[in-house]
């Protein structure tokens, strides 16, 4: 709560610094045709492909894009927020470095009167436009019964079972946990090796979650990774410890280095958000309200379940929704 009051009072004061700057971007508004993005990092795929999403809509609608990189902090996502509205930009697309923080950003821009539409994680309040978000929940169950699936068909349902999670503070977080573990409930594997929370979100933070954690836990044999690029830090984790094909691993989101994973085995299933589709579902909902509609207020974009069996059904769709025609 004292976060959140903190994030709030520095909302205002950066109002009450830039003199006149509702007016100004009041009357930029209707001149201006430009987009922006707010991001937690283009350093990890899904932030990309979501962005390139989004610059492909704003392109084909006669909008100039930029996207303004967050480096998943707080202040510097505020700062991105305020040098953007100080240009007075039609319209303004987030990613909120977590759901607490993003509060603060509509509250600058709603004293602006510049619209803002929430691309994925969610906010813990505030008024915008349109909320494009996956059904976080549904894909993370559908992971937790493949990869239990796994586990029986191996013998191995009788081991435990990590998570190295995204922020809980995010709502999308919650969900992918709670999803998950309802799916290991249902089937009976109730062990537990614990919970890690990503900061960096890179590949080696996994990678040494993934050594504690088969270190602590024996008797693990199933792990279940939030996002994408750490992903693969735990599966080469388990490959220096000699555990592959001992510890099954389960993944969310996507990258290409997925498919040859997925074709092999070595990774067990994804539950694949379409990030370049909800790139693009954002900047139609933007666009739409810049037009003077009512886009839906929740849009719910689907999450592919990508195992090593359905692979190659799937792959011709998600070259492009999941991985922006980067393969």
């Amino acid at each position: 709560m004292l976060t959140r009051r903190l994030f709030a009072t520095a909302a205002i004061a950066g109002v009450a610094a830039l003199t006149g700057l509702a007016g100004t971007a009041s009357t930029a508004l209707a001149q201006s045709k430009e987009l922006v993005y707010l991001t937690p990092g283009l350093d990890l795929a899904f932030w990309r492909y979501l962005s390139k999403g989004i610059e492909n809509v704003a392109a084909e609608g006669g909008y100039t894009y930029q996207a303004l990189d967050s480096g998943n902090n707080a202040q510097t996502q505020l700062k991105n927020a305020k040098d953007a509205i100080a240009r007075g930009v039609a319209g303004i697309i987030i990613s909120p470095t977590d759901s607490s923080t993003a509060p603060a950003v509509l509250d600058l821009a709603k004293q602006a009167n510049i619209p803002v539409v929430i691309a994925d994680i969610g906010t813990d309040s505030g008024d915008y436009v349109s909320f494009i978000i996956s059904d976080n929940y549904q894909g993370a169950n559908g992971v937790g019964k493949a990869l239990a699936e796994a586990m029986k068909a191996a013998g191995k349902e009788d081991g435990s079972v990590g998570i190295v999670g995204i922020s809980q503070a995010r709502l999308n977080g919650q969900a992918r946990t709670k999803g998950f573990k309802d799916a290991l409930t249902e089937a009976g594997i109730t062990k537990e090796a614990g919970l890690q929370q990503m900061q960096t979100y890179t590949a080696d933070e996994t990678f040494k979650f993934t050594q504690d954690m088969t270190t602590a836990n024996p008797d693990m044999k199933g792990m279940f990774i939030q996002t994408d690029g750490p992903t693969l830090g735990a599966l080469q984790a388990i490959k220096s410890a000699r555990l592959t094909g001992e510890v099954l691993v389960a993944g969310f989101d996507g990258v290409p280095e997925f498919v040859p994973l997925l074709q092999s085995g070595e990774l067990v299933v994804s539950g694949m958000q379409q990030p370049y589709l909800m790139g693009q579902e954002s900047a139609r909902a933007m666009l739409a309200h810049l037009d003077g509609k009512t886009p839906e207020k929740e849009i719910l974009v689907p999450i592919k379940i990508v195992t090593s069996k359905n692979i190659e059904q799937e792959l011709p769709v998600i070259k492009e929704t999941v991985f922006a025609n980067e393969m």
